[in-house]
């Protein structure tokens, strides 16, 4: 069975495809979540966390480039924006405790970005304020 750390990992790669211009993405996500043998809650889970930060993704845009103080908001790369929303969607819109979903961010960073990534992600998401 699929841990939410796995879950997130492959809603990262749908976030990138999503931003790389493939919106038709969502019609994928099954094929895709199952590559990765993401079934049953942890599915659910993946789905639900796909279609929120999309929804919300203007909001989430705002709210991180109100935190980059020394970045271009365009100038980050497409994975490390992926994690970013996927953070920034579960601390302010589905209120999850916000160091576990930080933790899980850098985890992300660690093995999906580059060396400099865990350290940008964790800055921007801890000054994300709930409220």
């Amino acid at each position: 069975m699929a841990t939410r750390h796995q879950a997130r990992t492959a809603v990262v790669g749908l976030l990138y495809a999503y931003d790389l211009g493939n919106k038709n993405i969502s019609d994928f996500k099954d094929e895709i979540l199952e590559e990765s043998k993401i079934r049953n809650r942890q599915r659910e889970f993946s789905y639900g966390l796909f279609h929120g930060t999309i929804t919300h993704i203007s909001i989430l845009d705002e709210e991180i480039k109100r935190h980059l103080s020394d970045w271009d908001y365009e100038g980050i790369g497409k994975v490390e924006k992926a994690i970013l929303r996927l953070g920034a969607y579960e601390i302010l819109i589905e209120k999850m405790d916000k160091a576990i979903i930080i933790n899980e961010a850098v985890e992300l960073a660690k093995k999906l970005a580059d060396e400099k990534a865990p350290k940008f992600i964790n800055g921007v998401l801890d000054a994300l304020k709930v409220g």
